[in-house]
């Protein structure tokens, strides 16, 4: 993904925006189990507190991808959070696996380190990563805050359509 032009990258992330399924209303919670179910593997929101110097974290293991939100910030704080870890999960972003069996233990002492297969925390990604994340969450926040909302290029068609009495034009006159 390094060299990729910001405007290619968009183009990427607006396709994949597209076709999610995105619930009405829009609720991340209920775009995570939609998001678990077209994977066919669960997604589990839990809310964490400790101040680990995270707002968020990505935990897969083998059964199951967890997202830990913070518990101690506001619902929509809170949605923003698993909506970019969500992100991360569908731009599939792998960092380096956990390494130390001891900091896995210090992060998540119920799990058991040999289980834990990857943390993505926010300052294991690339730029890139976190780039595309955010630019994913507030591409797919601009579409659940409008559904219906046409395209430039939706706009372009209906003005023409109207401007040459066309069929199908917002004017129809039938």
């Amino acid at each position: 993904m390094v060299g990729m032009s910001l405007k290619r990258l968009r183009r990427r992330i607006e396709a994949r925006v597209g076709g999610l399924p995105l619930p009405v209303p829009f609720d991340v919670r209920m775009l995570s189990e939609r998001v678990a179910e077209q994977r066919g593997r669960p997604i589990r929101l839990l809310p964490m507190t400790g101040h680990w110097g995270l707002w968020g974290l990505w935990v897969s293991v083998d059964t199951a991808d967890m997202i830990f939100y913070e518990e101690a910030t506001t619902p929509p704080h809170q949605d923003h959070i698993i909506l970019h870890e969500l992100c991360h999960i569908l731009c599939d972003h792998y960092p380096t696996p956990l390494a130390p069996a001891e900091h896995a233990r210090l992060l998540l002492p119920d799990l058991d380190p040999e289980m834990v297969r990857r943390v993505l925390g926010r300052t294991a990604y690339s730029v890139v990563e976190e780039q595309e994340a955010e630019l994913m969450a507030s591409l797919i926040w601009q579409r659940a805050r409008h559904p219906a909302a046409p395209t430039a290029t939706g706009v372009l068609v209906e003005r023409l359509h109207a401007a040459l009495d066309w069929p199908g034009a917002g004017g129809d006159r039938g």
